[in-house]
């Protein structure tokens, strides 16, 4: 990936890493003042304080517990790299997908908890009967998107289910603006919070009702679903470009991805690719 690829200001192993290891003094750190060394110190300086007098040292301050370090070896450059790997050999051949997959700390996204599972090729919950979904599927979903007939420039991208963010920071990666929907206000602001600290400047987080789209933003070059209705609304047919592409699960029980491509004003093709199992998608907000 080129740096003319990359979206993110600082690199996200300065981020996540390297934030994220404590500072420890060597054996050449200078002594820190207590308030035991302040009273004597004050003591000596003045001179004159008698011994039926002791000076009170000044009651110590409470000092906060430090922040939880969401760094572990299970979450490493080296298990991000083997999910990517396990990924590949599932059959996404984008190197752009691919780079992005592995640039994107998944484990920012999950809870502390469950920061060592966060790697795994599964989805996994993440509050309000939402799930976070597998690397595979957010890395295959965005290759089918890709391999449009542009070459796969994709200038503006529409998602439906911000869930937590994650996959809109792998958007960001591969398109030049990201749009994305939420329904649930919780999830709305979990996705804020957890992709401020990237500091990712061209993705727009709307809170709404994903399946009426955003049409003030509209036209898109491409437009994912993270989550399954038993059609594809017809207000995002209608907010796609013409030569966009827009990938989703469809089905109730049996779920399959479908390619939906726009090829004229008035025309899409429609593609079955693989099953799959998704939330399922729901008007309005809550």
């Amino acid at each position: 990936m080129t740096s003319r690829d990359k979206r993110f200001p600082l690199t996200l192993s300065s981020v996540v890493e390297k934030s994220a290891t404590p500072v420890r003094p060597g054996p050449a750190s200078p002594k820190v003042a207590t308030p035991q060394t302040a009273t004597q110190n004050a003591a000596r300086n003045v001179g004159q304080v008698r011994k039926s007098q002791p000076v009170a040292a000044p009651a110590p301050r409470p000092v906060p517990p430090p922040a939880p370090s969401r760094d572990t070896p299970l979450v490493s450059d080296a298990v991000r790299g083997a999910m990517v790997a396990r990924v590949a050999k599932q059959g996404v051949k984008d190197s752009k997908v691919l780079a992005a997959l592995e640039a994107v700390p998944r484990h920012l996204f999950v809870e502390p908890a469950m920061a060592s599972q966060a790697y795994i090729d599964a989805s996994l919950p993440i509050g309000h009967h939402q799930t976070i979904s597998q690397p595979y599927i957010v890395a295959r979903m965005i290759e089918v998107m890709r391999a449009n007939s542009n070459g796969g420039t994709l200038d503006k991208v529409l998602e439906i289910g911000t869930g937590c963010g994650y996959q809109a920071a792998v958007l960001s990666l591969v398109a030049k603006e990201v749009y994305s929907i939420e329904r649930i206000k919780p999830l709305h602001e979990l996705a804020k919070s957890n992709l401020r600290p990237l500091r990712i400047a061209n993705i727009r987080l709307q809170y709404g009702d994903g399946m009426l789209g955003l049409p003030q933003a509209a036209p898109f070059d491409g437009i994912i679903l993270a989550a399954a209705g038993l059609e594809v609304p017809h207000a995002l047919l209608e907010q796609l470009s013409i030569g966009g592409r827009l990938v989703a699960p469809v089905g109730a029980r049996h779920q399959v991805l479908q390619l939906i491509e726009r090829v004229g004003k008035f025309e899409w093709t429609n593609t079955t690719l693989e099953d799959c199992h998704f939330v399922p998608l729901r008007p309005g907000v809550v």
